[in-house]
C-alpha cells in the first residue's frame, strides 16, 4: 500500500456517494425533463454561421427579437449570440468553438458525406459506432466555421 492510496479510496468513495446521491436526486426531484427547445452557440461570425447552418446542414434562419438570429430544425433551434455582444442571460464563458453536438438524420449517411464534401466540409473521423441517446448510432463528425465539433447520426438496427 502506497501513500496515495487512502486518498485515492477517500475519493473513489466520495465519488460513488456523489454518483449515488446524484442518482436519487434525478428519482425524486419532483419534475422531470420532457425535451430539448434550444441551446445557444456563441460564434465569431453571425453571417458565416448562418450560412454555413442553412447551406451544408438545411436548417432555416430565423430572425426575431432584436435582430437576434436563430436556426430552426424540427421543433428545437439553437439559438446564436455573437462573441462579444452575446445576450443576457449567458453562459458563464461564452467561447466559440466550444460546442459539441450531435443531430439525427433519416438521411441515408453517404448522401450525408457526398453532400459534406460537395460543400467542402472535411469529415474528420466516421461512419463510426455509436451510442445514441436511445440507441446504436452510425455517425460522421465534421466541425464548422468556428470548429464547434458536429455529429450526423442515423439509429441503427441492433
Amino acid at each position: 500500500m502506497n501513500l496515495l492510496t487512502p486518498i485515492f479510496r477517500s475519493a473513489t468513495n466520495s465519488f460513488c456517494k456523489t454518483l449515488a446521491c446524484s442518482a436519487s436526486l434525478r428519482q425524486y426531484s419532483g419534475f422531470k425533463i420532457d425535451n430539448l427547445d434550444h441551446f445557444v452557440i456563441t460564434v465569431k461570425d453571425i453571417n458565416k454561421t448562418c450560412d454555413f447552418y442553412s447551406k451544408v446542414l438545411g436548417m432555416e434562419v430565423t430572425t426575431f427579437k432584436g435582430n437576434r438570429k436563430a436556426l430552426t430544425f424540427g421543433s428545437q433551434k439553437i439559438n446564436i449570440h455573437e462573441h462579444g455582444k452575446e445576450f443576457e442571460p449567458k453562459a458563464h464563458l461564452p467561447t466559440p468553438g466550444s460546442a459539441d453536438v450531435c443531430f439525427i438524420t433519416r438521411e441515408n449517411l453517404n448522401s450525408v458525406i457526398k453532400h459534406l464534401e460537395e460543400n467542402n466540409v472535411e469529415i474528420t473521423e466516421g461512419p463510426v459506432d455509436r451510442t445514441g441517446a436511445t440507441g446504436p448510432i452510425k455517425s460522421v463528425y465534421f466541425r464548422d466555421p468556428d470548429h464547434n465539433l458536429i455529429e450526423i447520426s442515423n439509429y441503427t438496427q441492433d
